[in-house]
């Protein structure tokens, strides 16, 4: 094949390539494959980049979403656990009464009519009903807060009055006129007491 056989077919080649590429737009058509390439490649790695920022913050959602989970389950257990350890409070608070008058009839009875065969059964009968319900109040997680000889602790006694003594540290409880009660670790009703003080 001479040169001129070579030529003819070389130009006949360009002119079908370009009869083949007509109606491609102009980006596709640069001959600069490198630069091509390169651009590419710079496309995939931001691609890849912005896939793996988006998959930080998905997996940083997840674990919030997972803590907020776990504190709501968290919360409704212990609001399911006060629920069932407390239920009982307002009831206590009413039937507190109760209790405060039976003590009260108890202590107005005489020692003398204790003894005598009319009284002994009524006696032993209020006696009985005390023992019962503080026997219902420990089985709900209520009891009596101690008070008399002790400090005044006001998260849990409330000074009514002061009493001049001498038979006892100023701040100590010297008189209880009502019996202070908690349900569980919580206050039902503070002691109302009176607090011993230095006579003037």
């Amino acid at each position: 094949m001479t040169d001129n056989d070579n030529a003819k077919n070389g130009k006949h080649h360009d002119e079908a390539v370009e009869k083949e590429l007509e109606g491609v737009p102009e980006e596709f058509l640069s001959d600069d494959d490198d630069a091509d390439d390169d651009e590419a490649e710079g496309s995939i790695a931001d691609a890849l980049a912005a896939l793996k920022a988006d998959l930080e913050a998905a997996k940083q959602d997840v674990l919030y979403a997972k803590a907020e989970a776990q504190n709501v389950r968290r919360r409704s257990e212990k609001e399911v656990s006060d629920a069932r350890n407390y239920a009982a409070t307002g009831f206590a608070r009413d039937i507190l009464s109760v209790a405060d008058n039976l003590g009260r009839a108890i202590d107005a009875v005489p020692k003398q009519l204790r003894e005598d065969d009319k009284f002994k059964g009524l006696v032993a009968g209020i006696e009985a009903t005390m023992r019962e319900l503080d026997k219902a109040f420990a089985n709900h997680g209520i009891s009596r807060i101690a008070a008399m000889g002790l400090p005044l602790d006001p998260n849990q006694h409330q000074a009514m009055l002061e009493v001049p003594t001498d038979d006892a540290e100023p701040g100590t409880i010297v008189q209880e006129m009502q019996a202070g009660y908690m349900i569980r670790d919580r206050l039902l009703r503070p002691s109302m007491v009176g607090v011993a003080k230095k006579p003037d």
